[in-house]
């Protein structure tokens, strides 16, 4: 697996970045040996400019915690192995989950319609909703346009003038897909593959439909609590980070050089089912072993979900779920997520046994994929 690969199936939210000043390495007590390369490959992430690290495995040997570089730039406050931190586009895969579930309990199907469920939502320059069922957004062969590449919207969201003037607006998830709208798709329904966020907000709104209650209800009901993560929110227009947490810096640039500005602050409704979640490095572990050990979905939804198609530079894409196999012949499921000042990567092995979850508190450097094929391929 590449960089190129790990970027092009982030949530899209993040902009390129710049080096910053970093402290320390900070390392938590392991319980059992066997992550030393886990642990330079974190310091090297530090040392390539990203603020601070936090990661978690689990494995056949234990629980396994680390940390490097500073969660503060200006106190010097090093990160730590408890940090809440946002996941991005991690978030796709509760989402996915609870579609699933939401399918085995006969509530809709996968091959319903968009417009079934949010007639006349998807419409315009090309898009037409009822050409396109449900897992074509699961698994991003819509082709819907992705509203977080339109051009104002990156202006006023991902740029430092306008991403200081908007910060804290508050955008619903239907004005997201009317941006989108604004744009011809990328394709016809099911004729290729593009990464494309506007598929999980609708995601998303057809959760609330089928439930009557807002979609991030359903994954508090769903999953937060049957699996108990303390560390997991969906904070909705909650502008703030639970503690404990670190900051998260940006560049605010298309450029990774410049200024340092903390966006810790931020309303994550310009992400909202694509990319809002909260949580921690042990809270997405315990997640993806509970959804790849069968606890979350039926047999025949989790091979749904673990079916998959294309993607690019050798990734495939299932329903909310990435498969990647590394160099040494390992493969691995999860997702990368990127926002504002946060980058996180969170995989496991397909028998759930073997798990590994981080997050970088900058946006525009480090090398996530190195930190995984250091944990899976060098144990």
């Amino acid at each position: 697996m590449t960089v190129r690969v790990r970027a092009a199936l982030l949530a899209g939210t993040a902009v390129a970045l710049s080096a910053a000043l970093v402290g320390p390495a900070v390392a938590a007590p392991a319980a059992t040996g066997g992550h030393d390369a886990t642990r330079r490959a974190l310091q090297a992430a530090v040392e390539d400019g990203v603020p601070g690290v936090t990661a978690t495995a689990h494995d056949r040997r234990g629980t396994w915690s680390a940390t490097a570089g500073v969660g503060d730039l200006r106190t010097g406050e090093p990160r730590s192995e408890q940090d809440r931190y946002r996941v991005g586009s991690i978030t796709k895969t509760f989402v996915a989950t609870v579609l699933l579930q939401l399918e085995a309990e006969g509530r809709l199907s996968l091959d319903d319609t968009v417009d079934q469920w949010l007639p006349g939502v998807v419409t315009g320059h090309g898009h037409d909703g009822a050409r396109i069922t449900l897992r074509q957004l699961l698994n991003h062969t819509s082709g819907v346009y992705n509203y977080t590449q339109d051009e104002g919207f990156a202006r006023d969201y991902f740029l430092k003038d306008g991403f200081f003037e908007h910060r804290y607006d508050a955008v619903a998830p239907r004005e997201l897909v009317a941006i989108a709208m604004t744009h011809e798709p990328y394709f016809a329904p099911g004729a290729s593959w593009t990464y494309s966020n506007t598929n999980y907000v609708l995601a998303g709104l057809v959760i609330e439909e089928a439930t009557g209650r807002p979609y991030g209800e359903e994954m508090r009901r769903r999953i937060i609590e049957p699996l108990h993560l303390r560390a997991t929110s969906f904070p909705g227009t909650r502008t703030g980070l639970p503690r404990p947490s670190s900051r998260a810096y940006s560049k605010l640039a298309a450029t990774a050089t410049g200024p340092t500005y903390d966006v810790t602050r931020l309303n994550p409704a310009i992400a909202g089912a694509s990319g809002e979640a909260v949580s921690s490095a042990a809270d997405l572990n315990r997640f993806y072993t509970a959804l790849l050990r069968g606890r979350l979905l039926p047999a025949k939804q989790l091979t749904e979900m673990t079916t998959t198609v294309s993607a690019r530079d050798g990734a495939e894409y299932g329903l909310g779920l990435i498969k990647r196999e590394l160099d040494c012949g390992v493969t691995v499921w999860g997702h990368a997520g990127g926002i504002h000042g946060s980058s996180s990567e969170a995989v496991a092995t397909r028998d759930g046994r073997h798990a590994l979850a981080l997050n970088f508190n900058g946006d525009w450097s480090g090398d996530g994929e190195a930190v995984i094929e250091a944990e899976f391929c060098t144990g």
